[in-house]
């Protein structure tokens, strides 16, 4: 047996399809994918891993869970199932499950589509797949980024740490006056020539919040959507 591809078998069947349960059982999909296994002559079974009565729409699987453990820690160099939906239905979730397989260096057989991550022309339509989720993924970015610019120009708060001297009110950035009052002391104290620690004993603020304002560059309008600028009078 030295040398055979060790062989994750992974069936699943939902509860909500009758006629999927009666024919297309996990069972069945076992025997199936057991007689493929055998007829090879370079592999063995190392685990069946089944998950009845559990949806394909997500990977919130306990059986799924628990074979995708056994690939990070490297026992499994194949992973059989009777159809690609046996393993998930979401091709988001299928792209992200092949690129694991990669990543450990696992190959993905459906026993009845003819899809062989093992063989070159399935690992080119593998190759392209990812392809196709790394772009989707590109468009999502695309889509938010056009999405935050827009709520900017709208004057709204894209999220995130409020930085000090500003309030977020209404998914916008508001300057908080009298936070405000206190940035501009610790500039003008800043440029004055004190000491970050004297000015931090005259305003009641942390050394580190001071750092972190002096360095952060919201304060003088710099950043990549503005919202808002405290003035502060330095002469």
């Amino acid at each position: 047996m030295q040398g055979k591809l060790k062989c994750a078998i992974y069936s699943r069947v939902s509860t909500d399809n009758q006629a999927e349960i009666e024919f297309n059982s996990c069972e069945a999909q076992e025997a199936k994918i057991k007689s493929f296994i055998t007829s090879q002559e370079n592999m063995e079974i190392f685990k069946v891993y089944s998950d009845p009565g559990f949806t394909g729409a997500n990977l919130n699987r306990p059986a799924l869970s628990e074979m995708l453990n056994d690939i990070k820690e490297r026992k499994i160099n194949l992973v059989i199932s009777y159809k690609i939906d046996r393993l998930t239905r979401s091709p988001k979730d299928f792209y992200q499950l092949i690129e694991l397989f990669e990543k450990y260096g696992v190959d993905f057989i459906s026993v009845t589509e003819r899809f062989d991550t093992s063989t070159p022309s399935g690992r080119l339509l593998r190759n392209i797949m990812l392809t196709f989720a790394q772009f989707e993924r590109e468009l999502a970015s695309e889509r938010t980024k056009d999405k935050m610019l827009q709520r900017a120009q709208k004057g709204m708060w894209n999220g995130g740490l409020v930085p000090f001297g500003y309030k977020a009110e209404n998914k916008k950035l508001i300057i908080n006056e009298t936070d405000a009052n206190i940035v501009c002391s610790i500039y003008e104290s800043y440029i004055a020539g004190d000491s970050v620690a004297k000015i931090s004993r005259v305003v009641g603020q942390s050394k580190s919040r001071i750092f972190t304002i002096l360095r952060n560059p919201i304060y003088i309008g710099k950043i990549k959507f503005i919202i808002g600028i405290i003035k502060c009078n330095i002469k």
